[in-house]
């Protein structure tokens, strides 16, 4: 019974731990644009990264 004394604290700490984690993704703009990086991922670039010589 005595663990709860400690178990109790740890997780109100731990849920202010998480939550401020979470506010600062948040503010951070992490979330912001949830579609474009799996749109980019489909889309078809068709162009070489870089030229190819040609002598």
């Amino acid at each position: 019974m005595e663990v709860l004394y400690l178990l109790i604290p740890f997780s109100v700490v731990l849920v202010f731990v998480i939550a401020y984690i979470f506010w600062r993704s948040l503010s951070s703009g992490q979330f912001d644009d949830l579609e474009g990086p799996g749109f980019r991922v489909l889309m078809d670039d068709d162009r070489p990264s870089h030229p190819a010589d040609d002598d």
